[in-house]
């Protein structure tokens, strides 16, 4: 893997975590669309897209600074005095309890997902129903719900849809975003809640291939790791700042034919033999 491949694998990382379109499905779709041999340690391999994943969470870190301050507080305030009061409480406890189902899920289907899951033409599959499904809830859904309605039990049903994102090309944004339209919720406050409850995720993944890490190092690949983590941490950040923006006047047309085009893509290069089903 070059310097090169990594920041492109970085930028492609910080764009589709949080743009609805699948970054665990980007980071397996680009490497085979060009035929690349990123590393051939699987587990370095791995611990590089954790890496990538890292650095996503550092921009979402800078960005929502303020945001990640106040709910901290408030879910000490909460257990200090044994009761959820106000809004800042019960989102802290909204994103507390919507990080468990994603924690366990990935946790017991692990190999499954990295050893059957992750193929180029169920990835491919995965990106133009979900793409369809956020489209169509979309446009029925009402928008009658801020951010600040936001309970545990909204908390936990999030977090249920986002356990389903562990298949790649399904997206953690995108398939809580669909799920926050689907009860109501506003598309800023679908997609801000989406943003803060992948970073437990996302950091407890990177705290746990860290430890890997330590242990074998980056075998020769640390400027590769640095260049990869700056761009996804860049990109990251900016992706959030526009799609904050983007979604209180736009809906998700431009993410649903992005999605078919990139399946229909990936399915015509393996119709064709230009490149294997699977990898």
């Amino acid at each position: 893997m070059s310097i090169l491949q990594a920041i492109i694998l970085g930028l492609t990382q910080g764009a589709s975590e949080y743009a609805p379109i699948s970054s665990s499905g980007h980071l397996i779709l680009v490497p085979w669309l060009f035929g690349w041999s990123i590393v051939e340690d699987a587990g370095l391999n791995k611990t590089f897209d954790v890496a990538l994943h890292m650095g996503t969470l550092l921009g979402a870190l800078i960005y929502f600074r303020g945001d990640v301050v106040r709910y901290l507080r408030a879910f000490a305030s909460s257990i200090r005095t044994r009761t959820i009061d106000g809004t800042d409480q019960r989102v802290a406890w909204a994103l507390v309890i919507g990080t468990v189902p994603g924690v366990v899920v990935g946790a017991a289907l692990e190999s499954l997902i990295q050893n059957e899951l992750s193929q180029p033409w169920l990835i491919a599959v995965m990106l133009a129903v979900f793409g369809v499904v956020l489209w169509w809830v979309d446009r029925i859904a009402s928008s009658d719900r801020p951010f600040g309605s936001i309970g545990v039990r909204t908390g936990l049903y999030l977090g249920a849809a986002q356990a389903m994102a562990l298949q790649p090309g399904v997206s953690r944004s995108g398939i809580t975003m669909t799920a926050g339209r689907l009860i109501g919720l506003d598309r800023e406050a679908a997609a801000r809640f989406s943003f803060l409850l992948s970073m437990p995720v996302i950091a407890g993944a990177g705290l746990y291939e860290g430890l890997d890490l330590v242990q074998g190092g980056f075998q020769g690949y640390g400027a590769q790791f640095f260049w990869g983590f700056v761009a996804s941490a860049v990109s990251g950040f900016a992706v959030i700042a526009f799609l904050l923006k983007y979604l209180k006047r736009h809906g998700y047309a431009i993410f649903l034919w992005y999605r078919l085009g990139a399946a229909g893509l990936s399915l015509a290069l393996i119709a064709t033999s230009a490149r294997d089903a699977t990898i």
